[in-house]
């Protein structure tokens, strides 16, 4: 019973953690990563749900403003066993497209306009960070493993 209780939970049941490079190529468009699932007990993934967030904040102090965007995302329907006290290792693709903001834009245009840009996102407060999150969906577990990790844009 007490088992159960347990697996219902998650508590003994699968962990996941993403691998993932420090910094990813945004002319790739691709996240390339591995997933590493282990557990005390053996159980049963159902899916995998990907997905790349671009957490933009500009402004400073009171009038900071924070924004998230989903650049990104995948679901990976591949049913397969987590055996008891042995990690399996999974690979992975997440292709994202990156969102471009005005002064973005404003950049890709020239050189000249590019220097003007960075100085106008340094005025402005503006900032970005990317953050991979993985949830996996186990067969008879009401609490979903879960795992989020930032990354470096270049």
């Amino acid at each position: 019973m007490f088992g159960k209780v347990k697996q219902w939970f998650g508590i003994e049941g699968i962990k996941v953690e993403l691998l993932l490079p420090e910094t990813v190529s945004a002319k790739s468009g691709i996240v390339k990563g591995q997933l590493q699932f282990t557990s005390m007990n053996a159980q049963i993934v159902q899916s995998i749900k990907l997905k790349l967030i671009e957490v933009y904040t500009r402004g400073r102090r009171k009038n900071k403003v924070t924004s998230e965007y989903k650049l990104g995302a995948v679901t990976i329907f591949e049913s397969f066993e987590v055996p008891a006290e042995l990690p399996i290792i999974i690979d992975f693709e997440l292709p994202f497209e990156l969102l471009k903001s005005e002064i973005d834009e404003m950049a890709d245009k020239n050189v000249v306009l590019g220097g003007v840009a960075k100085l106008a996102k340094l005025t402005r407060g503006v900032n970005s960070e990317y953050r991979v999150e993985c949830e996996v969906d186990v067969n008879g577990t009401r609490l979903n493993p879960y795992d989020s990790k930032l990354i470096l844009m270049k």
